[in-house]
């Protein structure tokens, strides 16, 4: 559940308070790429193996390339899955277009953007001095990255969407982490450069983000999803270093949020590689992909707005599968989730109850594991049954009036990786 239609929109300005008026000329952009080229091959310990190529564009030719992207029928589809998603899940209001949102979102926020099909940083122009510096900045080191590893391919994972925002978060957190680093003077600990530390960068990028009136407007979901790839790309960033120093971080990436989360997921002796699912085929299924850890948190603490609940209920995650299908009442959803422990099990369906209870104000009928509730627009049927001593939960949301009978959950297949 991770919407992955970004082109380097945002702005980590807030971490060093830039608040910069003064509009910069096109020289004073190509000054600023010839200061920075060796301060961030000197920060990530490797060269430019060819310079980078800067450009600069109008708002309107921005604009003009968001719609055009738009326009990609991958990148269609991949939005109205988004959406059909956000919607049926309670994400969204039903009135919300979210391809118009997007490009307003990103129209907002660009200051300059790096795109991989052309290898080209392209700037703004007429940005403020000090914001566009940073957003040079930042866009070159993703310039470099895909000089290292094709970043195009990266961002063109399908149907699985917790391994492209794992992908997501490491392209951006890197940009992110090092920006910070060449800022801060090129210290060995960073944190130690802001009051507060960490916590309070991690808190500056959030309020810098949520600073724009668009952004502040979106569904929370959605901010989370978009500030993730910042925050947490950072902090995995800031480990990986600890424990790697200057190797690039994409010769074995995390394959999952669980992974780029938790230090023992990717670091430990063996990686915590999520079970893999197979559903049987389930007539007018328009989309299958997966939610993740981050995900399932993020879906969570939408509803409930409990961050301490929705952490907790999505730790334990070993994977998950959805499909979104159509019925003749709407869409529907059917979503089946792996746990390690029976706890983390019994967690996840609390914390499923309290999202409905939020959202409906309904309370379940239970037929011995299974909980069904009904409202006047949606019907939900919760199960859960045991693979190998663990818990497997099966989640399916209907219009009313349709059946929830859409699989057999006895024909779901688990296997422990």
């Amino acid at each position: 559940m991770n919407h992955r239609f970004w082109v380097g929109a945002f702005v980590v300005a807030a971490v060093v308070g830039c608040r910069g008026e003064k509009a910069t000329t096109n020289e004073t952009y190509a000054d600023k790429v010839k200061t920075y080229v060796p301060q961030i091959e000197n920060a990530l310990g490797v060269k430019f193996k060819t310079p980078p190529k800067m450009e600069v564009r109008t708002h309107d030719q921005v604009r003009e390339f968001l719609l055009q992207r738009m326009q990609e029928p991958e990148v269609q589809k991949q939005v109205a899955n988004q959406e059909a998603a956000y919607k049926l899940l309670g994400l969204a209001p039903d009135t919300l277009h979210f391809s118009d949102l997007l490009v307003r979102l990103l129209t907002e926020q660009i200051i300059g953007y790096y795109d991989p099909k052309t290898k080209v940083l392209y700037v703004v122009q007429g940005s403020p001095e000090d914001y566009a510096g940073i957003t040079i900045m930042h866009e070159l080191v993703h310039a470099l990255q895909d000089q290292y590893t094709n970043l195009d391919s990266l961002q063109h994972i399908t149907g699985d969407d917790d391994r492209a925002a794992a992908a997501q978060a490491v392209i951006e957190g890197q940009a992110t982490y090092e920006q910070m680093y060449i800022m801060s003077g090129g210290g060995s600990n960073i944190a130690a450069q802001f009051p507060g530390g960490w916590d309070t960068m991690r808190q500056a990028i959030r309020d810098n983000m949520k600073s724009q009136p668009v952004f502040s407007s979106a569904p929370r979901a959605l901010q989370e999803s978009m500030i993730f790839p910042y925050i947490n790309g950072a902090d995995y960033v800031r480990r990986y270093k600890a424990h790697y120093g200057k190797r690039m971080p994409f010769d074995t990436l995390p394959s999952t949020t669980e992974e780029l989360m938790h230090d023992a997921a990717f670091f430990g002796k063996t990686k915590d590689v999520p079970s893999e699912i197979t559903l049987p085929a389930i007539a007018n299924t328009f989309e299958t992909n997966n939610m993740g850890e981050f995900g399932t948190r993020v879906f969570l603490y939408a509803h409930t707005r409990v961050e301490d609940l929705s952490i907790r209920a999505s730790n334990g995650w070993d994977g998950d599968k959805y499909v979104l299908v159509k019925t003749p009442g709407g869409n529907a959803i059917v979503w089946v989730s792996v746990w390690d422990q029976r706890q983390d099990g019994i967690e996840f369906i609390d914390a499923l109850d309290q999202v409905i209870r939020a959202r409906f104000n309904r309370q379940a009928r239970v037929t011995g594991e299974r909980r069904h509730y009904e409202s006047d627009t949606r019907t939900i049927d919760i199960d859960v049954r045991e693979v190998d001593g663990r818990p497997v939960v099966l989640y399916v949301e209907v219009p009313a009036g349709q059946s929830t009978n859409l699989v057999d959950f006895s024909k779901v297949k688990v296997v422990p990786r």
